[in-house]
């Protein structure tokens, strides 16, 4: 069966056929329910389906679309991260024990994309506790990847980008604390950003029995996902702004409009590796073409800079923080093994897996001193971006590995260039955006040996518009989505 004409078509064009009544909402989420119904059982990507509600919010939206209602997603059908509370529907986390949680009322932001004229199609798969760059659990099964179902689609977003790619709706909400928005959005050949720290609120993306209580999380974000950069500037103007029920954030970050309209005007830093943690061939050749084009194209094109923040130094801290958050929400039992482990290591002990270990007990009067340690770095980002529009990164070191779910995820590896590596050290390169709260857009380069590679576009604190706008110049002159073979009909 051949797909249709909109099955990979951006939610911008969509929207404007929508508004034209070139095609209907129901058409239009039908289509997408067909496509699931057909495709899914090899991918897994969508763990909760809405298929009866969804078609009633089509017929809604037809009625409004008729009598020439506007709003900017009216219409669209899209999915939704598992970990996002949708009123009605299950919310686990992939935690067995909360499989029969059923969430009272819509996370914020799912809200504003329905008050949007959004059509939540259903919820995409997720590992447990959102903690893997792997999307599996016992409750929902695993998630494949579109490009080769043997390997992992990443995580913890993975069920959003694999519906993306499979043509399951133009728009998704993920979130991202370890890389969760850009990494499947890398190993899927699809598109994510992680807005500045603070700018989306996080209401209602809880984990069960928790209420969904107006909150601020250290690092973590929730964002859009996509297939195109412009469609990720559509979502995002949606579900930005502060939450209204937290009176502390009762004021609206106004984003500066991008730095440049033009490919040629960009200043761009390129980084294609790490003294932690090396990229694979496939992954730096293909930052080191875009690098070469976008020098071609006339962009300015530096490959170092002593502005730069150490990235080792950079990594650590990170790894201190995010330990610190999550070491503080573990379960009692869990807690006290690492405590007791990280206790007997050794003092000299220094690797990237030894920082994890040692910082889970972390204090508070730790975290005062890492949380200035981080107040520094982004002094010298501040610094950089005077110099430069955007640095561009990787986002994993290689293209999407074979499932592997050994459950001790401290035993796992994963080979760059030969070489093994501990599986959790690939949290260096999400974290460059991750510590310094820092906007990233995440974007395709193509396919390297038929699978997807791309890199991270990091720009300055609030401007957003920045990446994005530089993100779909990119993928205007070079190619963005290419659609998974076995998934292209």
């Amino acid at each position: 069966m051949a797909a249709s004409q909109w099955t990979f078509a951006t939610a911008v064009e969509t929207a404007k056929a929508l508004a034209h009544r070139e095609i209907s909402s129901v058409e239009l989420t039908q289509l997408a329910i067909d496509r699931i119904t057909r495709h899914d059982d090899k991918i897994n990507a969508i763990c909760v389906r809405d298929f009866d509600r969804a078609l009633q919010a089509a017929r809604a939206a037809d009625a409004r679309l008729a009598q020439g209602e506007r709003a900017p997603l009216l219409g669209l059908p899209l999915t939704v991260k598992e970990s996002f509370n949708v009123a009605g529907l299950p919310t686990t986390w992939g935690f067995p024990q909360q499989k029969d949680f059923i969430a009272a009322q819509d996370a914020l932001i799912v809200a504003r994309v329905k008050d949007a004229g959004g059509i939540v199609l259903g919820k995409t798969n997720v590992p447990i506790g959102l903690g893997d760059w792997q999307s599996y659990n016992e409750i929902y099964g695993t998630t494949n990847n579109p490009y080769d179902l043997g390997r992992t689609p990443g995580g913890s977003s993975g069920g959003s980008a694999a519906a993306l790619a499979a043509g399951y709706g133009a728009l998704s909400l993920g979130s991202d604390i370890g890389g969760s928005l850009r990494v499947p959005a890398f190993h899927c050949g699809v598109t994510a950003h992680k807005p500045t720290l603070g700018m989306v609120p996080l209401r209602g993306h809880t984990p069960p029995p928790f209420p969904p209580l107006p909150m601020e999380s250290d690092l973590a974000v929730v964002g859009p996902m996509a297939r195109s950069a412009a469609d990720l500037a559509l979502l995002l103007d949606v579900i930005a702004g502060p939450d209204p029920l937290d009176a502390g954030k009762a004021y609206r970050l106004e984003l500066p409009q991008p730095r440049h309209g033009r490919l040629q005007d960009f200043r761009v830093l390129v980084i294609a590796s790490d003294p932690l943690l090396p990229t694979d061939t496939a992954v730096r050749g293909a930052i080191e073409r875009l690098a070469a084009d976008l020098a071609k194209a006339g962009a300015s094109v530096a490959s170092e800079s002593p502005l730069l923040p150490n990235l080792a130094a950079s990594s650590r801290i990170y790894m201190q923080l995010l330990l610190g958050f999550l070491g503080a929400t573990m379960p009692p039992e869990a807690y006290a093994g690492a405590s007791q482990a990280a206790a007997q290591l050794p003092k000299d002990a220094t690797s990237l897996a030894a920082e994890r270990l040692r910082n889970i007990p972390l204090s508070h009067r730790g975290w005062i001193q890492a949380h200035g340690a981080r107040a520094a770095m982004l002094a010298q980002w501040r610094e950089l971006f005077e110099r430069f529009d955007a640095v561009i990164a990787p986002v994993m070191p290689t293209p999407a590995y074979p499932h592997d779910h050994s459950p001790d995820q401290t035993q796992r590896r994963i080979r760059i260039g030969g070489v093994d590596y501990d599986y959790n050290d690939q949290l260096v390169w999400p974290g460059l955006a991750t510590l310094p709260g820092l906007p990233a857009t995440a974007i395709p380069l193509g396919l390297a040996d038929g699978l997807p590679v791309g890199v991270q576009i990091v720009g300055p604190w609030l401007e957003d518009r920045t990446t994005l706008k530089l993100a779909e110049l990119i993928e205007r002159e070079f190619g963005g989505f290419v659609p998974p073979p076995m998934f292209a009909n």
